[in-house]
């Protein structure tokens, strides 16, 4: 089985530029830290897919073990594996993921969401 869960994940890998697993969906996270990277991305606009892990303890351990990282959510940009915002806020506040989100997208720059926050 892992082979073949290794196989989907490289697909969907591939499928999506911005992808993260994680706990839940984007209309439903089930869990703060994968909120929180729904809401990072939303900001920049960019299109990224969410992928509900978090019963699927095969394909977790499968991740882990791909990306050496143990926790949720695991952030893939362009097919690499970038790890959670803990790693990518700081490249957003030096500009190097926008850079990297440009050249993702083929030079496109998304117009960033305007957000409100209600908390």
């Amino acid at each position: 089985m892992p082979d073949s869960l290794n196989d989907e994940i490289q697909r969907e890998v591939t499928e999506h530029k911005i992808l993260v697993y994680g706990k839940g969906t984007k209309d439903a996270p089930r869990c703060g830290f994968t909120l929180e990277t729904i809401e990072f991305f939303d900001r920049f606009g960019y299109p990224f897919e969410v992928i509900d892990v978090l019963e699927n303890q095969p394909k977790r351990d499968v991740l882990s073990e791909m990306t050496k990282w143990p926790t949720l959510p695991k952030v893939f940009i362009n097919g690499a594996f970038y790890g959670d915002t803990d790693i990518l806020g700081p490249m957003a506040e030096s500009g190097e993921l926008q850079k990297t989100l440009q050249a993702t997208f083929g030079g496109e720059v998304a117009a960033a969401k305007q957000t409100i926050n209600l908390r």
